[in-house]
């Protein structure tokens, strides 16, 4: 007897997953909602490879010098290594300065597509997920860091979200500014210190204190070491996050007050300055705008993680509640972000290079819409099956198929090897089909064809109770001339929508 191979387990790798089609129907949609505003914006696509050098994407991503921590890294045949892009913003420093002499200044892209990390998978933190970027290079105002934070609150409106987000601004020189004053130098601990700051959402002022000072132990008991800081150098730290000296939590005045706030105790300190100048000069642009403090405001505990941040930085958080795996009520959180890089593409060029933009989380985003019901996440309409009543006369059946592809109609000769009416009639229901074609003998000789309605059909059906008037009445099925047949399918509500969303 012959030896069976072992069957191999069908199963994804962690941090992985499958889409269907009614989810990447639901995504095109969201995504193209967000497309008209990036170019209303005067914006314009560009694409990158998933694949760059490593050295492309710098030390920045991943932290370490090892190429396989943080990405996904292979080795070429010249032995130089390559790894999956980890954002979508270091391959556009590359193609911007790979391209300087014939791209306008300022440039302005925008870019969508997967990005690849190396990571500890978890709830909600996938291996691959999708981006979507838009990024202004070559302009150093912050006319250009106000006009991100506009377009990010026009996007939201537009994916039916008003209300229900705030754009939070804030500007990494006022952190640099700060941890100067305390003495925080080494760049290795700088790092440690935006990145626990970053954590504040999550973990709150004892999980920043804690990330700050010694370090902190999860749940899991996994131990994350901290920054080392002094309790004074942890204190001047905390207020810039709004904790006022009796910890009552984050502060919430407007955004000139929040100026204030700022300068409050730092006013000797050239960064911290010259960031809440920056700070406001774009209030000045908000207001001129119309974006209040309801949509865009000022906030010194956005920190964004990212070491090669230079100026303004700014996060997109949901502001409705949502329940986290433990049931307890907690904000949606962030959905996206950015800020000003002005130093990456100067590791490929001299020139001194301004850039600012901001990343949405596509994923992320399409579960908020989801949850707030502005994801339409519908079946998606399947084609038009054309049954296969004779199997010597399948040319017959394809020219249907094909005489209703000409017409801009979605459809498909079942190829399955079944002849029974039943099973193919499952396999249209499966397909979403919206309509049947069949033609068996008799109706071939009349010159018809049956056309089957399922949608009405099934509406129908439902207010017949006797199966002898279901069969008699047969619910939303036609007899049509074969010559009319297209006319037909193309009034069926069903494949009109279809057709109306999807022209020829």
């Amino acid at each position: 007897m012959a030896k069976t191979s072992a069957l191999i387990e069908p199963r994804l790798p962690r941090g992985f997953v499958d889409s269907e089609p009614a989810d990447i129907a639901a995504i095109e949609q969201m995504v193209a909602k967000i497309r008209h505003v990036y170019e209303r914006y005067g914006f314009d696509p560009i694409q990158t490879p998933f694949f760059e050098y490593t050295e492309t994407l710098g030390k920045f991503l991943p932290d370490t010098d090892r190429p396989n921590a943080g990405v996904f890294s292979v080795q070429d045949d010249d032995e130089q290594w390559m790894s999956l892009r980890y954002d979508l913003t270091a391959p556009l420093a590359r193609y911007f300065a790979q391209n300087y002499q014939d791209l306008p200044k300022p440039f302005r892209s925008y870019r969508q597509g997967w990005v690849f990390r190396n990571e500890k998978p978890g709830p909600g933190r996938f291996r691959q997920f999708m981006q979507f970027d838009a990024d202004t290079v070559g302009a150093a105002g912050p006319e250009s860091d106000a006009e991100i934070c506009m377009m990010m609150a026009d996007t939201m409106d537009a994916l039916g979200l008003q209300g229900k987000y705030v754009v939070r601004v804030n500007n990494r020189k006022v952190l640099d500014g700060v941890m100067e004053a305390i003495g925080v130098t080494d760049e290795a601990q700088k790092l440690t210190v935006l990145r626990a700051l970053d954590k504040f959402d999550k973990f709150g002022f004892e999980g920043v204190e804690d990330l700050l000072s010694g370090g902190r132990r999860d749940e899991s008991g996994d131990f994350t070491p901290g920054a080392g800081l002094a309790p004074h150098a942890v204190d001047r730290l905390l207020r810039l996050l709004g904790r006022d000296d009796m910890g009552k939590g984050r502060l919430g005045p407007a955004n000139r007050a929040m100026i204030e706030m700022v300068l409050e105790g730092n006013e000797s300190s050239d960064l911290v300055v010259e960031a809440a100048q920056e700070l406001s000069a774009m209030i000045d642009l908000f207001e001129a705008g119309g974006y209040g403090y309801d949509r865009i405001r000022i906030d010194p505990s956005v920190v964004r993680g990212l070491e090669y941040y230079t100026g303004p930085v700014f996060e997109i958080e949901l502001t409705f509640t949502v329940q986290n795996e433990k049931g307890q009520d907690v904000v949606f959180g962030s959905v996206g972000g950015g800020g000003r890089y002005d130093g990456l593409v100067s590791r490929f060029r001299n020139e001194h290079t301004p850039a600012t933009g901001f990343s949405i989380g596509v994923s992320r985003l399409a579960s908020a819409l989801k949850l707030t019901g502005n994801l339409g996440a519908a079946p998606v309409t399947g084609p038009v099956v054309v049954t296969v009543m004779e199997k010597d006369r399948i040319a017959d059946y394809q020219k249907m198929v094909a005489d209703l592809r000409a017409a801009g109609i979605r459809a498909e000769l079942f190829l399955g090897s079944s002849k029974n009416m039943g099973k193919q009639m499952k396999y249209a229901d499966k397909r979403n089909a919206p309509a049947v074609i069949i033609q068996g003998s008799d109706e071939r000789e009349q010159g018809v064809v049956q056309i089957k309605d399922l949608a009405e059909g099934a509406e129908a059906a439902a207010s017949i109770t006797d199966n002898a008037a279901w069969k008699t009445e047969r619910p939303g099925q036609y007899s049509v001339p074969l010559e009319e047949m297209v006319e037909f399918v193309k009034q069926i509500p069903a494949v009109a929508a279809w057709m109306k969303a999807n022209p020829k």
